[in-house]
């Protein structure tokens, strides 16, 4: 069985805590491994590592910080599938979309190879009389990334790549669910060049997270997770004095209008609410069906969700694994109950699914309602598993509506052939990321990741140009040289008149 540690100025380190954590393989429910959970004092010889290597990282040019950057990502390129299998033996989600998941994170590493350029200022020649006034982006120092189970290689990708080429040092805790991943990224940082300390890993759980919300060392913290937590990260950090990004849970709508090509929208609800077993912060979970288009639909939606391909991950032909635990299995099978019970018509059950040969797995199938209530707790929770939940409404109108009053904001889509509804869509919805004829709009590295409302604690998104602003902070310089004015002391404010 596979002992699973900490990763500490530059070298792998066995739990000294006592505690660990049981990883298992959700396709089979057999454990695999052991891995560590860490004690307040290994969270702090994480971040002392992280603090001492920080000033030679953060004078180091950015050109040659990216130099190292971009040898990570060869690295990462030539190592995709081993992390790719790691995800999926941990995670359980089919081997194709580990890839992607892997892919995606990649596109993070290509952009933040660019932090030379991200990092420039801007410059004001003559702002008065004899001065010059300029701005550069400067890092914070230590920074910690607090990452969730469901993509255990793309999530921290948002983060540390950004963080550490912006001139930063990074702890990262991954989820003890799935944690392999997270020392094979610290092994390639190694085999990369980056100096020891700069990339750290604290395997852990509730324990290690308060550890570095309090450590006075570190500068800022990245979360995303569900919104309870992400709500006690945002004010916690805070209290502390630190900068956070919070991303918190979804309950992402796709409104289908009469006009839409309904096989397109059957293909688009299927990926969207099934991919990954519905494991996925962007996963579409309410299907919110204008007019008519509901009878129509139906039909097809409920023979393609029976229809599903559900086995274990590294069979290439798998559309949906297993959920990733016995809780998750058995938490989800509750929300299912719940949600009849308040009157939902239950359409298609994924409840006491098996795969031959894997009778132990976290199995469940694709499970379709009907005539979901806004308001029920089928609408209002984020389920977090495959489950899709219907809504009827009468109205584009009465949809957007819908959708604005929730709680989460942060993604949402819309099938349609009208130009203008898809424009008046655009405007009006209070959501952070906006789909027209795509169920999962995810933007790519350049844009950056996040929502609105109780989906993000916090004022920047992750990565992109957003999240450059996030890990530096700005430093303005006025500058004048006596001998070009004259002297005498000046007692009014500089001013450019």
């Amino acid at each position: 069985m596979l002992n699973i540690g900490h990763y500490i100025n530059g070298r792998p380190l066995a739990g000294a805590s006592g505690r660990s954590q049981a990883v298992y393989n959700p396709a089979t429910g057999e454990q695999r491994a052991e891995v560590a959970l860490a004690s307040e004092a290994e969270v702090d010889a994480a971040v002392q590592a992280a603090a001492e290597a920080f000033p030679a990282w953060a004078y180091m040019p950015p050109i040659r910080r990216a130099r190292l950057m971009n040898r990570f990502l060869a690295l990462v390129n030539e190592h995709q599938d081993a992390l790719a299998e790691a995800i999926t033996l941990e995670h359980g989600k089919v081997f194709t979309d580990a890839q992607g998941e892997v892919q995606r994170g990649i596109e993070i590493i290509e952009f933040a190879c660019g932090m030379p350029q991200l990092l420039k200022g801007d410059y004001t020649d003559q702002v008065s009389r004899g001065i010059d006034n300029w701005t550069v982006r400067e890092p914070l120092g230590v920074c910690a990334g607090i990452t969730p189970f469901n993509f255990p290689v793309m999530v921290p990708m948002w983060m540390f790549p950004m963080a550490i080429a912006a001139g930063n040092t990074f702890v990262l805790k991954p989820s003890p669910t799935d944690p392999s991943a997270s020392l094979m990224l610290a092994d390639l940082m190694k085999q990369a060049g980056f100096p020891d300390g700069v990339f750290n890993v604290v395997q852990g759980d509730k324990v290690a997270v308060d550890a570095l919300l309090v450590h006075p060392d570190v500068s800022a913290v990245s979360f995303v997770g569900s919104t309870p937590v992400a709500n006690y990260i945002y004010q916690t950090g805070a209290q502390y004095g630190k900068r956070v990004q919070a991303l918190g849970g979804a309950k992402n709508h796709m409104l289908v209008m009469p006009d839409a090509d309904l096989d397109k929208v059957v293909d688009a609800l299927i990926g969207a609410a099934y991919g990954s077993a519905g494991e996925r912060c962007m996963a579409v979970s309410v299907a919110t069906l204008v007019g008519d288009v509901g009878d129509r639909l139906m039909p097809k939606l409920i023979e393609r969700t029976k229809s599903l391909n559900i086995t274990q991950g590294m069979d290439l032909a798998a559309e949906m694994g297993p959920v990733v635990s016995r809780a998750a299995l058995e938490r989800i099978s509750a929300c299912i109950d719940k949600g009849r019970a308040e009157g939902a018509e239950l359409l298609v059950d994924g409840r006491g699914y098996t795969v031959e040969g894997h009778e132990n797995g976290f199995w469940l199938g694709g499970t379709l309602f009907d005539h979901v209530k806004p308001g029920s707790s089928l609408h209002n929770e984020e389920i977090f598993g495959p489950v899709l939940s219907c809504i009827r409404v009468d109205s584009f109108a009465e949809g957007v509506d819908l959708i604005n009053a929730h709680q989460y904001g942060n993604g949402v889509s819309l099938f349609t052939r009208d130009g203008n509804a898809a424009r008046e869509f655009s405007r009006r919805i209070q959501v952070g990321m906006v789909g027209i004829n795509v169920p999962i709009p995810v933007p790519l590295a350049w844009h950056g990741f996040g929502g609105w409302k109780r989906s993000l604690f916090g004022d920047l998104h992750v990565y992109g140009e957003e999240g450059v602003r996030f890990y530096t902070r700005q430093k303005s310089i006025m500058q004048r040289w006596h001998e070009s004015i004259g002297q005498g002391a000046e007692f009014q404010m500089p001013t450019s008149g």
